[in-house]
Order: C-alpha cells, then structure tokens, then sequence
C-alpha cells in the first residue's frame, strides 16, 4: 500500500480558490487510481473526484463539475484537486485515497490520508 498525505486545505472566502495536494510515499503512485473525498460534520464522507493512473480519466461528483478539478503529477508522486468557486456547502475535511481503479467504489479505496480542513465563509 501508499502513504498519503493532504496539504493546501484552509480558510477561504465564498468564490474563492483552493488547490489541495495530495503526496505519496513510495515507487508505486503510478500503478494507482486516486480519488478525492470529503466529509462534513455530522456528515458521511462522500467521493469528490477520481483519476485514473495515467490521469487520462476523470469523474466528478455532479456538485462539483465545472468547479473542481482533479490531476496527478506520477513523477511528483503527487495528486491535486483544484477548486474554483468554492461554496460555504464545501466547507468538510477532504481526504485522498488510492484504488486499483479511477471507478472504484469509496469501499474498494485503501491508504488513505489523515486529510486537510476546508472552510468556506460566506
């Protein structure tokens, strides 16, 4: 399996812009699908974006399409998530994961992160 570490979350203002990375340890970042989640309180953790291993494909959630977007860097051994228009409803703690596939199921993903804190004032 992969260790996972989050960065970039923080406090931001209603339209404003996030980018969160998402570090791997070891040689095998390439041989994994990534996925982004999150979870507000009192919330289930829901699926944010996914990429494939060679970050050809992508899915989003439907709340996020044309806001969000998900890339990897395999030589950084890193993956991001872009968000743009950021909303007080995205306001959660966003964590990232590895899978063997980009349209993995949340309970077919492993390794997750500890994850980073995203708040959206209004």
């Amino acid at each position: 399996q992969v260790q996972l570490v989050e960065s970039g979350g923080g406090l931001v203002q209603a339209g404003g812009s996030l980018r969160l990375s998402c570090a791997a340890s070891g040689r095998t970042f390439s041989t994994y699908a990534m996925g982004w989640f999150r979870q507000a309180p009192g919330k289930e953790r829901q699926f944010v974006a996914a990429i494939s291993r060679s970050g050809s494909s992508t899915r989003y959630a439907e709340f996020v399409k044309g806001r969000f977007a998900i890339s990897r860097d395999n030589a950084k051994n890193t993956v991001y998530l872009q968000m743009n228009s950021l909303k007080p409803e995205d306001t959660a703690v966003y964590y990232c994961a590895a899978a063997a596939s980009w349209m993995a199921t949340m309970a077919q993903y492993h390794s997750w992160g500890q994850g980073t804190q995203v708040t959206v004032s209004s």
